[in-house]
């Protein structure tokens, strides 16, 4: 199990730095490459959403079916056990949604690149015309 979560974790270190990448001044020249790639790779990374659906199944299904440890009926370790469990829940959906929000970011960022870029053509186009 902690391969997918090593995969969605570079996952969602690619989608933010696409995203930052993007948006850092500065790298006209480069801005067109990036915004092909970017554009290239989105239909790939649509794929992490179906896979975060199915890894909070999964997180849901581990906390449903987690022994119960509640006051003296645990041993310390058992305890120990219970509340790591716990937290790498937490973490792992932690993970999903920065996932999620950079896929949704990388997406709402490269529309915005695109569509400036297209007005800055038109822009020249009718400044040529004049």
């Amino acid at each position: 199990m902690a391969l997918e979560w090593v995969v969605l974790g570079y996952a969602a270190g690619a989608e933010a730095i696409m995203v930052l990448l993007l948006t850092i001044p500065g790298l006209d020249g480069l801005r067109k490459g990036l915004i092909a790639v970017t554009r290239n790779l989105l239909k790939p990374f649509l794929s992490v959403v179906p896979f975060c659906l199915f890894l909070l199944m999964d997180i849901y299904w581990k906390y449903e079916t987690r022994p119960s440890c509640e006051g003296d009926s645990c041993s310390p370790s058992e305890q120990l056990r219970h509340q790591k469990s716990i937290m790498k829940s937490q973490r792992n959906a932690l993970l999903i949604a920065a996932a999620l929000i950079f896929y949704w970011l990388l997406y709402s960022v490269t529309n915005l690149v695109v569509k400036i870029e297209q007005l800055n053509q038109r822009v020249e186009r009718l400044k040529s015309k004049e």
